[in-house]
């Protein structure tokens, strides 16, 4: 298990076991790789949502709005649209030959996504993450991997104004199957 999954099971206890996914066949659909912590997450966790905010996009999810797959479909489509017309700017990091966004998780009630930001020849362990407000130009950089960033958050390590309700008290994960029915 990756480490920082590790400690995310100290502080949220996941779920009753979970089953690997297939990971070599989302990843063909998907058309890239994945990182080994998000692997690693889902396949602890699964889709779902940490501390009634943070709501991780898994593949192959009954309902759309929480499926990676199809959320990197729209929200290039959204993100390419809202950049062609104006006037939010795009994020500087972007401006990297070869750079571009993967959602990963979903800011339950804000409009806010979490992005990896990718790169031609980026590793995807060495992939980082970017937050948009959703509902505003806001964008921003943390320079660590998806689930550190995650771990972080949950424990007041890192600060984010998109996730200003965090960190809680008492921490918990409420899986997708429970909330959405199967």
């Amino acid at each position: 298990m990756h480490p920082d999954v590790e400690q995310l099971t100290h502080i949220v206890p996941p779920p009753a076991e979970r089953q690997p996914r297939a990971w070599p066949d989302i990843e063909a659909r998907l058309g890239s790789a994945l990182p080994e912590d998000f692997k690693d997450l889902v396949d602890t966790y699964g889709g779902g949502v940490f501390d009634e905010t943070i709501w991780i996009l898994e593949p192959d999810c009954a309902d759309p709005d929480y499926d990676l797959l199809a959320m990197k479909e729209e929200r290039a489509e959204v993100l390419a649209r809202l950049w062609e017309i104006g006037p939010e700017p795009r994020p500087e990091q972007l401006e990297a030959e070869g750079a571009g966004l993967l959602p990963f998780a979903y800011i339950e009630g804000t409009g806010a996504y979490l992005y990896w930001l990718t790169g031609k020849d980026v590793r995807p362990e060495d992939w980082t993450v970017l937050a948009n407000a959703g509902r505003g130009p806001e964008w921003e950089y943390h320079p660590v991997p998806s689930t550190r960033f995650i771990l972080s958050v949950l424990t007041g390590e890192i600060h984010s104004d998109i996730l200003d309700n965090l960190p809680v008290d008492d921490h918990a994960f409420d899986p997708n199957d429970e909330i959405l029915g199967g």
